[in-house]
């Protein structure tokens, strides 16, 4: 009858990041309606994401749905470090190949200083004049997680600066501060160029130019003394752009950009896309997951939570081949951002007032008619 069953309860309750209400939080109690739904509809198969939580927390979602969960990054995807964890009888799944894209790939505009970073020591920046730390004393180290040069008062995620090297902090949906739901980069508006040569495979020296900000040239060498500099003359850091961060969660650039509202196509605010991207799945980690369902063809879909239905992208990208998508969802900038690129969804509203018993004789007829 349900092929497939899919959701993403809100996680804020959970996380590490939040107060860790765990379910005495109203928004992380919405799980059970996951295993209410799950329970009634007997789905074939079926697919829950959380945050990474305490392990006495993972273990009773754990025992209600009968499966432990698979820890994924989406570093492995993309370019954002976002470990979850996946509930899943789908059978086989293993961990997604490494793609190596990093943040660089993924800005609109701006440049990493170098492939390579500078040899690691013990001094870090300290205070507030951060584009002058970064002209004289740029500094790096070995990281996985994005490389945080500097802060502003008081701290935290959204108040922290990273260098754009590596993966991006995890998006998040209400975070504040300068940065809240991004995260904020430095990122550089003139960059220092270093030309060197290189002894390629047909033994002739070839030149390459890659970006620095230390103001030093490349060491000179017997076989290419010539180094071309320009001095940084200003740096600004700023916040990833939307698109940017449809990028990450490995969506089509403008996905959230425009939702049908009252029939008519209306643009979304970045605060609102923001938010729902912070909120959504990265498509690619979920569609590596759905690639391991042995049919190719599955009739009726339901997705609680569906957000911007990221589920219907994922089930695309994964080759399958899906009837009927019955989303639930309450946020209105969502439902219209899903009913632009999937005017086919059929909205069920709140996950919290759908009698699954009802749903489940009404589908019953609908397919019997069919």
């Amino acid at each position: 009858m349900i092929d497939l069953l899919l959701g993403g309860s809100p996680c804020q309750g959970f996380s590490f990041a939040g107060k860790q209400l765990n379910f005495s939080d109203p928004r992380s109690k919405l799980f059970f309606d996951f295993v209410k739904a799950l329970e009634v509809l007997k789905p074939k198969y079926f697919l829950l994401e959380n945050v990474k939580m305490k392990k006495e927390y993972e273990n009773i979602i754990t025992q209600h749905l009968g499966v432990k969960p698979i820890e994924i990054n989406s570093a492995l995807v993309s370019a954002q470090n976002r470990k979850r964890l996946y509930w899943t009888n789908i059978p086989g799944v293993t961990q997604p190949e490494d793609k190596h894209i990093y943040l660089q790939d993924i800005l609109e505009n701006g440049y990493t200083d170098r492939l390579k970073s500078y040899c690691i020591d013990a001094s870090g920046f300290k205070g507030t004049n951060l584009k002058q730390y970064l002209e004289n004393k740029r500094r790096q180290v070995v990281y996985e997680k994005p490389f945080k040069v500097g802060q502003f008062n008081p701290g935290g995620q959204g108040y922290s600066v990273y260098a754009i090297e590596g993966k991006s902090v995890a998006l998040t949906a209400n975070g504040g501060g300068r940065g809240g739901k991004t995260g904020l980069y430095l990122v550089p508006k003139i960059c220092c160029v270093a030309q060197h040569g290189r002894y390629n495979d047909d033994g002739k020296i070839e030149q390459k130019y890659e970006p620095r900000f230390d103001g030093k040239t490349n060491a000179l060498t017997t076989v290419q003394k010539d180094n071309m500099i320009l001095n940084i003359k200003e740096m600004y850091i700023r916040k990833l752009t939307p698109i940017e961060c449809e990028r990450l969660q490995t969506l089509p650039d403008n996905y959230t950009a425009v939702g049908v509202i009252d029939g008519k196509e209306k643009p979304i605010s970045d605060t609102q896309r923001y938010k729902m991207l912070g909120n959504g799945w990265t498509v690619d980690v979920v569609a590596h997951i759905l690639s391991f369902i042995p049919e190719t063809y599955l009739h009726t879909v339901v997705s609680l939570f569906d957000g911007i239905s990221c589920g219907q992208v994922a089930l695309e990208r994964a080759g399958k081949i899906y009837n009927q998508y019955y989303a639930s969802e309450i946020d209105k900038y969502a439902i219209a951002v899903t009913q632009k690129n999937y005017p086919h969804t059929m909205q069920l509203g709140d996950v919290t007032k759908i009698d699954w018993d009802a749903f489940l004789d009404r589908l019953k007829l609908i397919q019997k008619g069919s």
